[in-house]
């Protein structure tokens, strides 16, 4: 907990350095370094990629009233002994305590010509003017069967009914949720037209589709959903960190090496006593923001805590679901469909903007 004011750093304007820069800002001077001026809402990806407008409101209205300087630079190097931050403007910014909250990107798993030819969250945008843009309807393949995969293949089936979608998935889509959470979202994919390729692994990717063990999948274009991994800023830093590169925190949420250093969201490495490790997500990063904001301006001194509820997944525009779970993330054998889902599922998306703040 910390009393006097001080110059705190945040690095990434996601979840949760967003949120961590908007509480901290309320009684310390905040650096938020992040080279992007909109908030980039990663649940509504799946909009973005079928061509929907986006919906990013900028860093500068969320940060009204705050004590928050946006740097618009990239981090390149963490000098820890200096306490300095370098950037890719070539500037160096000091400070007393730094949060990193740099987050993830696509992990390729190294499959030969996925880089090249598929689409990853990153470049969603560029999907949807290449679908628009095609002299005709054709195919694409999404990649991965997990909640993103799953609202994409949704997604762009509902949206371009001409297209024809197929899902790839390595295990069963949707292998994590209950069995009638499965069970509805094979009925919806039936319902659009989604053509389910299940417990076959991605082995390359080409202009002319994806391959794996059973043979080759033709796509005119590929969506990549498959997983996310940390940056290695943190590891060349000297922070200690996983064997996947996500920074060890403690309780407090701070670097187990360089305590003056607090690790948020993806690129951390979180444990809760009773819970186990936290996945990778908004509904882990965003909490976790807000926590260490309150933490650093004195309004708790308790160690972060966090339970699981639900998961809410958007299947078009119409249509949703939200998954009841037990606090560990395990499936409740319990779930909210149709108009219900999906109006759950836009009011928690709502929600996200609003606890930003």
């Amino acid at each position: 907990m910390t009393t006097q004011q001080q110059h705190i750093v945040v690095i990434g304007a996601g979840y949760a350095g967003l949120s961590a820069a908007t509480r901290a800002g309320r009684k310390h001077r905040v650096t938020l370094i992040a080279p992007e001026d909109r908030f980039l809402n990663r649940t509504r990806q799946h909009e973005t990629f079928a061509g929907h407008p986006e919906h990013r409101p900028p860093l500068a209205e969320l940060l009204a009233d705050r004590q928050v300087t946006h740097k618009r630079a990239r981090a390149t190097e963490l000098d820890l002994d200096a306490r300095k931050v370098l950037l890719d403007s070539g500037e160096t910014v000091g400070y007393d305590t730094l949060v990193y909250a740099v987050g993830s990107r696509t992990a390729w798993h190294g499959v030969p010509g996925a880089a090249e030819h598929a689409h990853p969250a990153e470049r969603a945008a560029e999907l949807a003017a290449r679908m628009a843009a095609a002299p005709e309807p054709g195919t694409v393949a999404v990649v991965g069967g997990g909640l993103t995969g799953i609202e994409l293949a949704a997604e762009l089936a509902e949206t371009h009914p001409a297209w024809k979608v197929r899902i790839v998935s390595a295990a069963p889509v949707g292998h994590h949720l209950s069995p009638k959470g499965r069970a509805y979202v094979r009925r919806t994919f039936e319902r659009l037209g989604v053509e389910v390729h299940e417990g076959l692994p991605v082995t390359s990717v080409t202009a002319a589709g994806v391959r794996t063990d059973a043979g080759a999948i033709d796509a005119d274009l590929v969506a990549w959903t498959a997983a996310m991994e940390p940056y290695e800023l943190a590891a060349e830093a000297g922070l200690t960190v996983t064997a996947d590169g996500r920074a060890v925190v403690d309780e407090y949420l701070r670097s187990v090496s360089h305590p003056e250093v607090h690790v948020i969201g993806d690129a951390a490495q979180v444990r809760v006593a009773g819970i186990g490790e936290l996945r990778m997500a908004c509904a882990t990063a965003l909490p976790q923001g807000g926590y260490l904001g309150d933490l650093l301006s004195g309004r708790t001194d308790k160690p972060f805590a966090f339970k699981y509820q639900v998961q809410c997944i958007s299947l078009g525009r119409r249509d949703g679901m939200v998954q009841l779970v037990h606090p560990d993330d395990s499936m409740r054998n319990t779930v909210l469909t149709g108009a219900l889902g999906r109006w759950t599922k836009g009011y928690i998306v709502k929600l996200i903007v609003k606890n930003l703040r």
